[in-house]
């Protein structure tokens, strides 16, 4: 399998692939049939077309949409691109930069992990790719339309999603949060050396090597109780953490969105800022929401009585800025009844 970077990407088209649906359930997958049959489709669909297919790339950061495009690209002989729609990991499709640049989303392929394909088409009223916004609303319609597909059970929550299909002049713009890959690989092999064994170090690595504002925004405490709910391709909760008198509430839909300190009288870190867990001790030290929660709701085992830290960054500038984006994350929070504005985590401060 191939990596090259965005500029390095000008010898055909490139599509997003991913997995969509609950992350609970994708958990149940030991082979991404659905994206690589949802690119097969899709790369059918253009034979004959110029350019030809011949990048795939990651909606977001994370493990698995990272492991997914690799797993697709080696598969049909591909190449991944460097880069991703996020720099962090999302709920839903018009947080992403694609969307944010009015990539047209047409065709869109989500394959269950059995096979049945489902092609998502929202023609435009006017001319062949309508109106300057309609690629715009049209990532938020096909999200509302392919959640209830994930959530019939064929589908069993989730499926391979294989959308937004750039030519090369327009990946450039369409991408400008890059590297992603490669900075998620050199943290995971220093991770892995031993090289990071504290929250301090940890903030350190994404300050200096990252470039991120990041800082512990909890102090060290125990994991004490989780809820989880899985419906509609989401899976939604809480996580508290318990240090000395405070809780630190970590509000969750899919990828964390507010974390509370029983403390404070409103939320320390808001998406589309990142929040992640660091666990002291032996063994994995770096969570996720997924990686600290069973399927039934339980309290991983592996985590115990080791001191668990909150670690937050600020969110890439073009998550940030007004727009889709932002107003995406906004309507999210909303729902979980934050009604005012978005305040960027502040980069000074370490509670660690």
């Amino acid at each position: 399998m191939k990596v090259v970077s965005v500029e390095e990407a000008t010898e055909g088209a490139a599509v997003m692939v991913a997995y969509l649906g609950a992350p609970e359930a994708i958990n149940s997958a030991t082979y991404p049939l659905g994206p690589v049959t949802a690119v097969q489709n899709l790369k059918t669909r253009l034979d004959g077309q110029s350019p030809k297919l011949a990048y795939v790339m990651p909606p977001e950061s994370g493990a698995l949409g990272f492991t997914v495009a690799a797993l697709v690209a080696a598969k049909l002989g591909l190449a991944v691109i460097d880069a991703d729609g996020a720099g962090r990991a999302v709920p839903s499709l018009p947080m992403l930069t694609f969307a944010a640049a009015e990539i047209d989303p047409r065709p869109a392929f989500l394959v269950s992990q059995g096979g049945l394909c489902v092609e998502l088409d929202v023609t435009p009223r006017q001319g062949k790719l309508g109106a300057p916004t309609h690629q715009r609303d049209v990532s938020a319609i096909v999200e509302q339309m392919m959640r209830p597909v994930v959530a019939d059970p064929e589908f069993g929550q989730f499926g391979g999603l294989a959308m937004w299909v750039m030519k090369p002049a327009d990946i450039g713009r369409a991408t400008p949060i890059r590297g992603t890959l490669t900075r998620a690989l050199e943290l995971g092999r220093v991770l892995q050396a031993g090289g990071i064994s504290s929250p301090r170090q940890m903030v350190d690595y994404l300050v200096e090597r990252c470039g991120l504002a990041a800082r512990a925004v909890s102090e060290p405490g125990q994991l004490v109780s989780a809820e989880v709910d899985t419906n509609g391709g989401f899976d939604v909760g809480k996580i508290r953490i318990q240090a000395q008198d405070r809780t630190y509430t970590v509000m969750y839909q899919n990828e964390s969105l507010l974390v509370w300190d029983s403390a404070c009288a409103q939320p320390i870190v808001l998406a589309p800022d990142s929040v992640a867990y660091y666990v002291g001790g032996e063994g994995q030290s770096v969570f996720s929401n997924g990686d600290l929660v069973n399927a039934d709701g339980s309290l991983n085992p592996a985590i115990g009585k080791r001191p668990v830290t909150l670690i937050a960054w600020r969110a890439e500038a073009q998550l940030r800025k007004p727009g889709l984006i932002l107003d995406s994350f906004m309507q999210l929070l909303n729902s979980l009844n934050y009604l005012d504005p978005y305040v960027p985590l502040a980069s000074k401060g370490d509670a660690s």
